[in-house]
């Protein structure tokens, strides 16, 4: 596939370039500063700058020809997403300009406090430390909301991967999802295994118009 990836010198951005390269894949990366792309060069890797991720007519050019689309954007904490929020704005510009560009397909990350509460997690997490978590960090979720919201508002063949805590260790390839459901105490992931499960969406239908829970 030629896929273009948004959110590309991010944590779960890195690990998409990579692994997308690994698996054969053309891949554009999306960037506003090319000095961190932490990924050596490659014959089928390009580098696009575009310093306004809301300028629809700036995204048309880096998605023509491509088959689909990982967005790993997100706001580096809550102020950021408060003060200058990332996701939702760019969604909004980057939705109309696939569009127009014939791009259907889209896997984009997004975080597991946005879907529902798991039975299988204890009363202390449901009732206590989530609630806490949404409301430390309700910005931050409000713009992924946003996002949400305009992926499933589109005519987008899209997938929301919402994983738990992200942490940085090897790729497996071997953790558990679910769907439209956050996994049973499910509190950890490699960011590279939410890589994993951004582009293995891109050719699952079953999770098309679905929000996809990952965890360790």
């Amino acid at each position: 596939m030629e896929l273009t990836v948004f959110g590309a010198t991010g944590g779960v951005g890195r690990e998409v370039v990579r692994q997308a390269l690994a698996a054969g894949h053309g891949v554009t990366a999306v960037v506003r500063d090319p000095a961190r792309l932490d990924v050596p060069p490659h014959e089928r890797l390009r580098v696009a700058v575009v310093a306004d991720l809301t300028d629809e007519d700036a995204l048309v050019p880096v998605l023509a020809g491509r088959d689909a689309v990982v967005c790993a954007l997100g706001a580096a904490g809550n102020r950021q997403a408060r003060d200058h929020p990332v996701t939702g704005p760019a969604l909004r510009a980057l939705v109309p300009a696939m569009e127009r560009a014939g791009v259907t397909r889209v896997s984009a990350v997004s975080a597991a406090p946005l879907g529902p509460d798991s039975p299988g997690d204890g009363l202390l997490l449901r009732a206590v430390l989530y609630p806490l978590l949404r409301r430390a960090l309700r910005d931050l979720y409000a713009d992924l909301a946003v996002m949400e919201d305009t992926l499933r508002a589109s005519g987008l063949r899209w997938t929301v991967v919402r994983p738990p805590r992200l942490l940085d260790r090897p790729h497996t390839g071997h953790y558990r999802r679910a769907l439209d459901a956050n996994v049973p105490g499910g509190k950890v992931i490699a960011r590279a295994d939410v890589a994993d499960a951004l582009l293995s969406t891109l050719t699952d239908p079953s999770t098309e118009h679905h929000a996809l829970g990952v965890a360790a």
